[in-house]
């Protein structure tokens, strides 16, 4: 497995960053892209040094989601990536795609997003996977799995309870409309503004790192068993009804009118 593409900086300092390194793709994700995220994030879960994580993307983006050719890719193997889907690694209650956005609130310690340009579909999962989101006011954000006639399904279900009221989840999740940095802002997907997300992630992080590591992980520790629900049978069922969904016929037409630039016919 290759981790080209996902940089880990600073891994033997309190303040580690993960970035994602594929900025003339905007960033887009691989299949590669998403197993070495989950690996950088375990290898981070064992340094005992550690008090906090940056997220970030390379150049001027955090990213782009699931690149197409991967997408494209996919299809000659649906049986196999929805087996992948339904049937966890051992151990795990999060499949081999939720993982990348999961393994970041199994880290012990505070983890940081900071987003800018685009943050779509699979990364905009990544990011909300994230305990902090520090974003540019003009930084755009989509949960865009709707548009090609699927949900989002990588963990989800256990990021977006906990920041936005039903209703405008199923907007964001249904409409797969693209919002600004400082309207996700408003509805409190992003926890702060700033021109500057990566340096400011930078200092939130260190200030972090400067206070009791223990309070810190007890604080992280005790507000998700605060808002946490049944992981896994919420994380199971994203993973039932995406493969319900997969190469279903109004799926298909959904990826081909958006290639071919045309209004879909549903059946």
């Amino acid at each position: 497995m290759s981790q080209e593409f996902v940089e880990l900086i600073g891994a033997d300092e309190a303040v580690a960053e993960v970035r994602l390194n594929r900025p003339e793709k905007k960033n887009a994700l691989t299949l590669e892209m998403l197993d070495a995220l989950v690996a950088v994030g375990k290898e981070l879960s064992g340094k005992p040094g550690l008090r906090a994580v940056i997220l970030s993307g390379e150049g001027s983006d955090f990213s782009a989601g699931l690149d197409t050719g991967a997408l494209m890719g996919m299809a000659g193997k649906l049986d196999a990536i929805k087996q992948e889907m339904l049937s966890p690694p051992e151990g795990e209650t999060a499949n081999r795609f939720q993982l990348p956005a999961m393994v970041w609130s199994q880290l012990a310690v505070p983890v940081i997003a900071a987003l800018e340009g685009v943050c779509f579909g699979g990364g905009a999962q990544i990011a909300l996977g994230a305990d902090f989101r520090v974003a540019r006011p003009d930084m755009r954000f989509s949960i865009m799995e709707g548009k090609w006639g699927l949900i989002p399904d990588m963990g989800i279900s256990q990021s977006l309870p906990r920041l936005l009221p039903a209703d405008r989840a199923k907007e964001l999740v249904m409409t797969a409309r693209v919002i600004t940095g400082a309207e996700a802002h408003l509805l409190g997907l992003v926890t702060r503004l700033s021109d500057a997300p990566r340096q400011e992630a930078r200092a939130f992080a260190e200030a972090l790192a400067g206070r009791s590591p223990e309070a810190i992980r007890s604080g992280k520790q005790l507000v998700d068993a605060m808002y946490e629900g049944k992981p896994a049978e919420h994380l199971r069922l994203e993973a039932v009804l995406q493969a319900e969904l997969m190469g279903a016929p109004n799926q298909v037409e959904t990826i081909m009118a958006n290639m071919q630039k045309r209004p879909p016919v549903y059946t």
